[in-house]
C-alpha cells in the first residue's frame, strides 16, 4: 500500500467537473451537519476525488489540519474505492478491512465504522461519496443507510445542477467567443479594407492585436521579391538589427541572413513565439539588453504566391503562453494581411502610372525673362486617388506669356487622361490663337464638347503682357505687367502685392467647363508691379472637411503674406507644407509667379575719386555699365529679400542662369557675413556689363575676410574658400574717409567685399587696395 500523502505513478486519475470544489462549500457542509444531527456519528464528509487525493466541500468533525484545509492527500482512499466500484462502502467495523481502517486512522476512527455512498455527477457517474465515520464499531440500519442515500441523492442533485450552470456558462462562454471571433473576422476585412499604404496596414494590425490579443505593439516587415533585404515599415522596433534603430521616419532596414527572428521567419517560413524577453535574448543574443520590455513576443510569417512576403511581429508587455485562441487569431490574421499589401502594391502600381503620366504632362516651366516662376504638383495620399490637376506656362513672344492652371473633376486614370487631353488643347490653343483668357476658355469649352473629351473641369487662363513705358497709355513703374485673367468656376488667383497684402482677385467666376459651351465668358484685369506675385493653385490647397472655403483662402492669403521674402523657388512647396493636412485627400497644383525687379536701362556714371589731371567737377564719363544699389536692413531676415533683388538685377540684364546660381551663392556668403559679424549699415551693389558682372557689399567693419580651412563637420568657414574657388576674381576696397561710395555711402569707414565673374571690361578698374 502506498504511503498517505503520495500519489503512486500508475494510480488512476478520475475526471473531475470544473466545479470550484476544492474550499469548504455552504451547500454540501448543510448536508454534513444533516448526517451527523441524523445518525449521530463523529465524522461526516462530502468528499470529492481530485489529483493526489481527495477534496472535501462539506466537512464536519474532521481533526486538523483536514478541517480547514478540507484536502486529504491519501491515494487510496475509501471515496476513491467507491468511485471506481461504482457502490457503496459499509463496515460496521473497519478493522476487518485493513485499506479501510488505515483511512479512517486518519480520523482517529481505526476502530470504528464506515459507511459511504457515491455521489455522482449530471452523466450518472460517481465522482465522489457522502461518508459517514463512526469511532466505534456500529450495525448500519436500513435506515441509516435510507437517510444516507437520501443525502448523497441531494449532493448528487446539487453537482448535477452545478454541472449544468457550468455547461451552460461554458456554451455562453464558447458564444461569446464565438461572437467576438466573428466580430473579429468582421473588423478584419473593415480594418483593412481602407489601407492604401503599408503605414496604413501596420496601423489595422495594432489596432487588431490590441483588441483580439491584449497586445502592446506590432510591427510589419516587409521582405523583398529576392528575399534578401527586409524593411521595417516604422522605425524604433528593438527586434531590428543592432545599431540600426533609429527614432525617425527613416526606414529600418535588415538582411534575411541576419541572426534575429524577423530574417529566421522570413527564410523558413515558420512562426516563432517567445513568452518573454528573456527567452528571446537567450535565443538571439545580440537582442540582449536592447528590449523595449521584457514582455512576449511573437513573429509570424504572411505569405502569398508561394513566398514569405511579410513578417508580423507582435510585443506584450508581460509574459504569456501561446493560447489557442493566440494561435488562431494569428492564423486568421496573416492572409488578410497577406491581401492588403497586394491591395497595396496593385495601388502603388496604378498609381505610378497616373503619377508618371501626370509627371509627363506637368513639365517643367519655361525660362521667362523677366519673371521667377515656380510651380509644384502633390499627388493625394491615397494610392487609388489620382488626381486632374494641370498647370501651364506658354511663351507667346518676349512680352507676353499666358499663364494657366486646372482641375478636372474625378480622381482617377480616367481623370489624368482628360487632363491631358484639355492640357494639351489649351496649350496648342495659347499658342496659335493670340486671344484673351476669356475667348480662349471659351475655344476650349467647344473644343471639349465637340471634339472630346467632354470633361467637366474649372480653370483660369492669366495672361501677362509687360508694359514699355508710355506704351499702355498710363504711367506704369518699369517692368510692371498687364494682368488679364478669366475664371472658369475656379478658386480665385492671389496676387501679393509691394506692400505686403495680398489682393484677392475676387471677380465672379463663370460657369465651369463641359456643361455650356456656348455660355458667354469674361475677362479681368489689373497690374502686376515689379516684385510682385501672382499665385495660381487648385482646390486641395484650400479644401478641408468642416471649414468654409473662404476661411481656408483667407488662410491660404495669410500664409503667402507671411512668405513675402522667401525665394519664389521655394514657395508652392512651403504653402502646400503649411496647409495641406496629412494624410492629404486631394492633389495639389501651385503656380507662382513674380515679376522681376528690372535693372536700370540707361548707363549710370560712375561717383569715383578724382583722378590725375581731372577736375573734381568734370563729369564722370559713360562707361556702358548697368549700376544699381540696395540698402540692406540689419537684420538676417531681409536677406532673402536682398539675394534676390541680386538676382532679379543680373536676369533682367540678360545673364544665364547658371552663373546665377554661383553668383547667389557667392552674395549669400557676403551678406551673411555682413550681416552676422560687421554691424553698422549694410548695402549691396551690382554693376553689369556683357559678359562680366560684379557684386559688392559694403559694410562698417574694417576687418577683412580671413581664409578658413573648417572640419568637414563645422557648417560655417568656407565663404572665403567659395570667393577663391567659383569668382572670376574678388578684392576688398577699403573705405577709410577719403572718398563716399555709392548712393548709401554715408559711413565713409568701412569696407566693400566684392567678386566679378566674366572678361572684366576695358578701362574697368577695381580701384581696390587688395584684389585676387
Amino acid at each position: 500500500m502506498a504511503h498517505p500523502g503520495r500519489m503512486p505513478q500508475d494510480a488512476p486519475v478520475i475526471p473531475q467537473p470544473r466545479l470550484g470544489l476544492s474550499r469548504a462549500d455552504e451547500a454540501f457542509d448543510r448536508v454534513v451537519r444533516l448526517v451527523r444531527r441524523q445518525l449521530d456519528v463523529a465524522v461526516a464528509t462530502v468528499s470529492l476525488v481530485a489529483p493526489g487525493g481527495v477534496v472535501l466541500p462539506g466537512a464536519l468533525g474532521m481533526p486538523e489540519p483536514y478541517q480547514t484545509t478540507r484536502r486529504v492527500r491519501i491515494d487510496d482512499s475509501i471515496t476513491r474505492r467507491v468511485v471506481e466500484s461504482g457502490k457503496p462502502l459499509v463496515l460496521a467495523d473497519v478493522s476487518q478491512d485493513p485499506r479501510a481502517a488505515t483511512v479512517c486512522a486518519l480520523f482517529g476512527a481505526a476502530a470504528g465504522a464506515v459507511a459511504a455512498l457515491p455521489v455522482l455527477a449530471g452523466d450518472d457517474k460517481p465522482v465522489g461519496a457522502l461518508v459517514a465515520i463512526d469511532t466505534r464499531p456500529r450495525s448500519w440500519t436500513e435506515g441509516d443507510l435510507a437517510t444516507l442515500s437520501d443525502l448523497a441523492a441531494s449532493c448528487s442533485g446539487e453537482i448535477r445542477l452545478r454541472t449544468e450552470r457550468e455547461r451552460a456558462k461554458a456554451a455562453e462562454r464558447a458564444a461569446r467567443k464565438a461572437q467576438r471571433r466573428s466580430q473579429l473576422l468582421l473588423s478584419l476585412s473593415e480594418a483593412f479594407a481602407d489601407a492604401t499604404s503599408a503605414v496604413q496596414v501596420e496601423q489595422a494590425i495594432l489596432r487588431v492585436v490590441r483588441s483580439g490579443m491584449g497586445a502592446h505593439s506590432c510591427a510589419l516587415a516587409l521582405v523583398d521579391h529576392e528575399r534578401r533585404d527586409i524593411t521595417f515599415v516604422s522605425a524604433g522596433v528593438d527586434v531590428a538589427p543592432a545599431g540600426k534603430r533609429p527614432r525617425s521616419a527613416a526606414p529600418v532596414r535588415s538582411r534575411t541572413t541576419d541572426n534575429l527572428p524577423v530574417p529566421e521567419v522570413a527564410r523558413t517560413g515558420k512562426p516563432l513565439f517567445f513568452s518573454s524577453g528573456a527567452e528571446l535574448s537567450a535565443r538571439y543574443p545580440h537582442l540582449a539588453g536592447r528590449l523595449d520590455h521584457d514582455g512576449a513576443c511573437s513573429v509570424l510569417p504572411v505569405q502569398a504566391h508561394g513566398r514569405v512576403v511579410a513578417v508580423v511581429v507582435t510585443r506584450w508587455d508581460s509574459e504569456r503562453a501561446h493560447d489557442k485562441d493566440t494561435a488562431s487569431l494569428q492564423s486568421t490574421l496573416a492572409p488578410y494581411v497577406a491581401h492588403a499589401l497586394d491591395r497595396v502594391a496593385l495601388l502603388e502600381a496604378r498609381r505610378h502610372v497616373a503619377t508618371t503620366l501626370q509627371e509627363a504632362l506637368l513639365t517643367d516651366p519655361p525660362a521667362v525673362a523677366n519673371l521667377d516662376i515656380a510651380t509644384t504638383y502633390a499627388p493625394a495620399t491615397r494610392t487609388d486617388q489620382v488626381g486632374g490637376d494641370w498647370y501651364d506656362v506658354v511663351v507667346v513672344d518676349d512680352d507676353t506669356t499666358v499663364l494657366m492652371i486646372g482641375d478636372v473633376t474625378g480622381h482617377d486614370m480616367q481623370a489624368a487622361a482628360r487632363m491631358g487631353q484639355l492640357r494639351s488643347m489649351l496649350r496648342a490653343l495659347a499658342w496659335s490663337h493670340d486671344e484673351s483668357p476669356s475667348a480662349l476658355l471659351t475655344l476650349l469649352d467647344r473644343a471639349n464638347h465637340q471634339l472630346g473629351p467632354d470633361a467637366g473641369a474649372t480653370a483660369v487662363v492669366v495672361r501677362l503682357e509687360r508694359q514699355a513705358p508710355g506704351g499702355s497709355g498710363i504711367v506704369l513703374e518699369p517692368g510692371s505687367y498687364v494682368l488679364t485673367w478669366a475664371n472658369a468656376g475656379h478658386p480665385p488667383p492671389l496676387v501679393l502685392r509691394q506692400g505686403g497684402f495680398v489682393e484677392r482677385l475676387q471677380a465672379v467666376p463663370d460657369l465651369l467647363l463641359g456643361v455650356a459651351p456656348s455660355t458667354q465668358r469674361h475677362d479681368h484685369t489689373t497690374i502686376l508691379r515689379p516684385g510682385e506675385t501672382l499665385l495660381l493653385y487648385t482646390d486641395g490647397l484650400v479644401e478641408a472637411r468642416g471649414s468654409l472655403l473662404k476661411d481656408r483662402i483667407t488662410l491660404l492669403a495669410d500664409a503667402l503674406a507671411a512668405t513675402r521674402d522667401a525665394a519664389t523657388a521655394t514657395l508652392p512647396g512651403a504653402l502646400v507644407r503649411r496647409l495641406v493636412a496629412t494624410p492629404q485627400r486631394d492633389d495639389v497644383a501651385v503656380l507662382a509667379v513674380r515679376a522681376r525687379v528690372a535693372a536700370p536701362t540707361a548707363a549710370v556714371p560712375a561717383v569715383r575719386p578724382p583722378t590725375p589731371g581731372s577736375s573734381p567737377g568734370t563729369p564722370p564719363a559713360q562707361d556702358g555699365i548697368v549700376r544699381a544699389e540696395r540698402r540692406v536692413a540689419n537684420s538676417l531676415s531681409d536677406l532673402g529679400p536682398a539675394r534676390r533683388w541680386v538676382d532679379d538685377m543680373l536676369e533682367t540684364s540678360g545673364v544665364e542662369v547658371r552663373e546665377r546660381r554661383t553668383a547667389m551663392l557667392l552674395s549669400s556668403e557676403l551678406l551673411t557675413n555682413a550681416l552676422e559679424h560687421a554691424g553698422g549699415r549694410v548695402s549691396v551693389m551690382v554693376e553689369i556689363s556683357a559678359g562680366w558682372f560684379r557684386v559688392g557689399v559694403r559694410d562698417a567693419s574694417t576687418d577683412l575676410p580671413q581664409m578658413k580651412d573648417p572640419e568637414p563637420h563645422e557648417l560655417s568657414g568656407r565663404g572665403v574658400q567659395f570667393l577663391d574657388r567659383l569668382a572670376t576674381r574678388w578684392g576688398v576696397d577699403d573705405h577709410d574717409g577719403t572718398e563716399i561710395v555709392g548712393r548709401h555711402g554715408t559711413d565713409v569707414a568701412g569696407k566693400t567685399v566684392w567678386f566679378e565673374m566674366g572678361e572684366r571690361p576695358a578701362g574697368r578698374v577695381s580701384g581696390s587696395r587688395r584684389s585676387v
